[in-house]
């Protein structure tokens, strides 16, 4: 019973993604065109606060590793829940602009709340 209503969840979520994104050549450029301004954002959020913590010493590598440790755990919670059986290559630009984003977010905190 559980397994079917969270299939039934999961479908209702992808399935209506792909309708509408199959719809037109408009829908599939938004999905692909929102995939990868987040991943600009991200990357170039965790680049920006990782240049100005500055060098690593023991502190600073503490939080670029948390910051990685959070990426992969996005990236692995990703590959989870993201279906593999259509629009993969949509997918996977979502996964890697999401833990860009989780990462940079991470970064711009930690830099506001230690650094300022």
């Amino acid at each position: 019973m559980e397994i079917k209503l969270i299939s039934n969840i999961y479908d209702a979520i992808f399935h209506s993604l792909r309708s509408w994104a199959e719809q037109s050549a408009g829908n599939w450029n938004i999905l692909i065109g929102s995939g990868f301004v987040l991943l600009i954002i991200g990357g170039t959020l965790a680049y920006v606060f990782h240049k100005k913590m500055g060098k690593a010493d023991e502190r600073t590598m503490q939080i670029s590793l948390k910051s990685s440790l959070i990426m992969l755990c996005v990236i692995v919670l990703c590959d989870l829940i993201f279906p593999k059986e259509y629009m993969w290559q949509i997918f996977f630009l979502f996964k890697y602009s999401l833990a860009f984003l989780a990462s940079g977010i991470y970064l711009a905190v930690r830099y506001k709340r230690d650094f300022l």
